[in-house]
C-alpha cells in the first residue's frame, strides 16, 4: 500500500522555481529520504503533501486521498516544520493540550512521555525557550496524537547532538508501532542513518530514487591515489568516473563499475599509496549531481538512471 503517492507534481510560482513532474511513492511503514540542497523544491513538495499550496498541475494523494480535496486526512498525519513558530504567552502544556484538542482525544498521557524522552518543561511558557527547545515542542506537537505518516523538513536544525540521537530514535520507535516516514533533510548523514529508500531532489526534479542498500552496496568505491610524479587526469576519462579532484600528484575520485576496469587505468602509474573505500551517502549523492549535469551537457547520452519517473 502506497501511504504517499505523488504523480506528475509541479508547482510554478511567478518569480522562483517550484518542482516541476515530480513522482514518487512511498510505502506503508517506510523510511523515505528526501535528498536535496536548499531551494531544490524538498519544501514545495510537503507543502503540497499538506494541502498549504496548491499544486500547478499533477496530484498528491495521501492514504488514497487527494490532499487538497481531502483535508481531513490530517488528522493521521504528524508534520515538524524546519522553523517553529508559537505564541509566546502560552506555557508548554496548554500548547500542547490545545494542539490535542483538535484531534478529539485524550493525549496527556502521551504527551508526558514524549516530554520525558526530549527533557521537556511542561510549565515553561513558550517565551522562555530556547530555539532548541522550542523544536522539542514542535516534536511533542507533531506526535502526540500517535500519526500514522510522519512528515520531517530538516527535523534536527536546533538540537545539540544528544538530543539529535534521542530524536531519531523516538522516530525509529514510531516506526517500529507502523507509523510511515517522510524524511526531507539536506544532511546526508542523517539520512543514512535513518532510511531504507532515497529520492534525490535537484532543481525542482527528481534525478534519482533508489534503494539505501543499492547505494551503499560494493558497486562504489571512493579512491585516493598518491603519485610519485604527476597523475595523468586523461587516464580516468572512462565511465563510472565522478567527483574527480587532482591536487600535486594526489588524485580522489568516486568509481562505480567493475573494479577490474579502473585496476587497469592504475596499474602503470608509480604510486607512493592508494586507498579505497565505501563512500558515504554525500558523496554518492555528488555522483549523481555529477551525472546529471554531464546528462544535461549531452543530451545524446542515455540518462535513464536519472529519469524523474524512477521508482
Amino acid at each position: 500500500m502506497n501511504v504517499i503517492e505523488i504523480k506528475n507534481l509541479t508547482k510554478n510560482y511567478m518569480k522562483s522555481r517550484g518542482v516541476v513532474d515530480v513522482n514518487l511513492n512511498i510505502e506503508e511503514g517506510e523510511v523515505f529520504g528526501f535528498i536535496g540542497p536548499n531551494g531544490a523544491g524538498k519544501s514545495t513538495t510537503i507543502r503540497t503533501l499538506l494541502g498549504l499550496i496548491y499544486p500547478t498541475s499533477g496530484t498528491a494523494t495521501i492514504f488514497g486521498k487527494n490532499c487538497i480535496e481531502h483535508p481531513e486526512v490530517r488528522k493521521e498525519l504528524g508534520y515538524l516544520p524546519s522553523e517553529v513558530f508559537y505564541y509566546d504567552n502560552m506555557r508548554v502544556m496548554d500548547l500542547l493540550k490545545y494542539s490535542a484538542s483538535f484531534y478529539k482525544k485524550d493525549c496527556t498521557k502521551r504527551i508526558h512521555e514524549l516530554a520525558e524522552v526530549m527533557d521537556l518543561d511542561l510549565k515553561k511558557k513558550i517565551d522562555d525557550l530556547s530555539f532548541g527547545n522550542k523544536k522539542k515542542v514542535g516534536i511533542v506537537q507533531g506526535l502526540l496524537h500517535e500519526p500514522k505518516l510522519i512528515i520531517l523538513d530538516e527535523p534536527t536544525s536546533g538540537l545539540d547532538p544528544l538530543m539529535q540521537q534521542k530524536f531519531f530514535d523516538l522516530i525509529a520507535m514510531e516506526n517500529k508501532k507502523g507509523a510511515t516516514i517522510f524524511f526531507s533533510s539536506h544532511i546526508l548523514s542523517e539520512v543514512q542513518k535513518m532510511c531504507s529508500r532515497v529520492a534525490f531532489i535537484k532543481e525542482g526534479k527528481i534525478i534519482k530514487t533508489e534503494k539505501m542498500s543499492t547505494l551503499q552496496e560494493n558497486s562504489y568505491k571512493r579512491f585516493m591515489l598518491e603519485g610519485k610524479t604527476g597523475i595523468d587526469k586523461d587516464k580516468f576519462n572512462i565511465n563510472g568516473v565522478s567527483n574527480f579532484v587532482i591536487k600535486d600528484n594526489t588524485a580522489s575520485f568516486i568509481f562505480k563499475g567493475n573494479i577490474n576496469t579502473i585496476m587497469k587505468s592504475i596499474s602503470d602509474i608509480e604510486l607512493r599509496n592508494i586507498s579505497i573505500e565505501e563512500p558515504d551517502l554525500e558523496e554518492i549523492f555528488m555522483h549523481y549531481y555529477a551525472k546529471e549535469e554531464n546528462s544535461s551537457l549531452n543530451p545524446k547520452e542515455d540518462n535513464s538512471s536519472s529519469n524523474p519517473k524512477e521508482d
